[in-house]
């Protein structure tokens, strides 16, 4: 499923693949890499989860998201359960936790086979490199989406308030 200019990327209209997930609905399922461990929807399960999606880890709004993201979850201790998904390699994910301090998430790469991105509508279609759109979603303990955003511009920041505002209503 393609849909066309979903959202722009530097003022450009982009396609994505995939549905346009709701609340509501039941949360995919995918396969990602942490590490070289390979990890599904059920192994996130037991508590609420936000699902933080950044196209590369290495540019200044992700870098900036995943670090709000990881001070704001820290608060709320083992309550909850945080992951950053990319398509960044498994190893590139762990040097930028390790060199950025990022204790509080779990990053999960797409690169394999973009499984996350296309179940959850946020794989960029017709880059000259794949990556995946700017996005939250709140996830509650039994598989529920209870918040979606897609990031209309690629290159800005998501509402950090109403995704933590979703989360924090889970616990």
């Amino acid at each position: 499923m393609k849909r066309e200019n979903a959202v722009t990327f530097k003022a450009k209209p982009i396609h994505l693949i995939g549905p346009e997930l709701k609340a509501g609905e039941k949360a995919p399922d995918f396969t990602v890499l942490n590490g070289l461990d390979a990890v599904t929807l059920d192994q996130t399960a037991g508590k609420a989860r936000l699902f933080s999606v950044v196209p590369s880890l290495d540019t200044g709004v992700c870098n900036q998201q995943t670090h709000r993201f990881d001070t704001e979850i820290a608060a709320l201790g083992d309550k909850v359960a945080a992951y950053t998904f990319s398509l960044d390699l498994p190893f590139a994910q762990k040097r930028f936790c390790t060199a950025e301090a990022i204790t509080h998430q779990t990053t999960l790469s797409d690169t394999h086979n973009h499984s996350f991105g296309k179940a959850y509508g946020v794989l960029i279609e017709g880059l000259p490199l794949p990556l995946l759109t700017r996005a939250v979603f709140v996830v509650d303990a039994h598989g529920v989406i209870t918040h979606a955003e897609y990031v209309s511009e690629v290159t800005t920041h998501p509402d950090y308030d109403k995704a933590l505002a979703a989360l924090k209503s889970l616990v």
